[in-house]
């Protein structure tokens, strides 16, 4: 794909000098050191500890507090990819210059959801933290990262789409936020509705079943195809979108 190289680069450095991915990193490591406080104390007192309840299973998949991150950060990570870009009027200059929409799609995602690893790689002290005092399950700690990955990078790729059919990071910020919210909630739905395919449906998509699961080491391959769905359907419509301004 040419021009993917020099596209990641660019974006790459973008994010670091700007305060907009440091006031993320920083509310992100705020929130989730908060995070990990309350479940380590929550966790002192207790003597028995059952295998799929223990702290590293409850940090990645049993409280609220880690899905708050995920619905907003992302939004905001890429709100301003190509938005601030059609605004400002150098996404013109970009598009005349012999590289390929996919190159640059992809330069500017994967920019983006190293960034967003990037946020996540300080928790991974916590979890020595976690080690250094008592058993660790290096297989959960594995399987929490890689759906913590996978469903950041399918919320980043909704990110990333929105972006391309704005011309406000505002409104993109708060289309892909509605959109990445409104998934979480119909995943919630298996919670409420019936047995039957409604409900099957619902948690096929949750978010919440699969963090649950994951963070007890139950990697299940559908969940991974449905979050490698989630990537592909939107980069394959903001190619399409970004396709159609070089026709205009």
């Amino acid at each position: 794909m040419r021009g993917f190289w020099p596209i990641f680069k660019r974006e790459l450095m973008s994010y670091f000098v700007t305060p907009l991915a440091w006031v993320a990193m920083t509310a992100f490591l705020l929130i989730q050191g908060l995070h990990f406080f309350l479940i380590i104390q929550h966790f002192a007192g207790q003597l028995d500890l059952s295998a799929d309840a223990g702290p590293v299973q409850t940090f990645f998949g049993q409280t609220v507090m880690l899905y708050l991150p995920l619905l907003f950060v992302c939004p905001v990570l890429t709100m301003r990819l190509f938005a601030e870009e059609r605004r400002s009027g150098t996404i013109e200059p970009l598009l005349t210059t012999p590289i390929e929409t996919a190159g640059v799609v992809l330069g500017k995602y994967l920019a983006v959801v190293v960034i967003y690893a990037t946020m996540w790689a300080p928790t991974a002290l916590y979890m020595a933290i976690v080690g250094h005092y008592g058993d660790v399950d290096w297989h959960v700690v594995g399987s929490g990262y890689l759906a913590v990955l996978a469903i950041g990078a399918g919320y980043l790729a909704i990110g990333t789409m929105t972006s391309a059919l704005s011309k406000s990071q505002l409104s993109a910020a708060i289309t892909s936020a509605m959109v990445i919210m409104g998934l979480f909630m119909l995943g919630l739905g298996e919670f409420i509705f019936p047995e039957g395919l409604g409900r099957e449906l619902c948690g096929h998509v949750s978010t919440w079943a699969q963090m649950n699961d994951f963070s007890r080491g139950v990697i299940d391959s559908r969940r991974l195809v449905f979050d490698l769905s989630l990537i592909a359907l939107p980069l394959f419509v903001t190619v399409r979108a970004v396709d159609a301004w070089r026709i205009e």
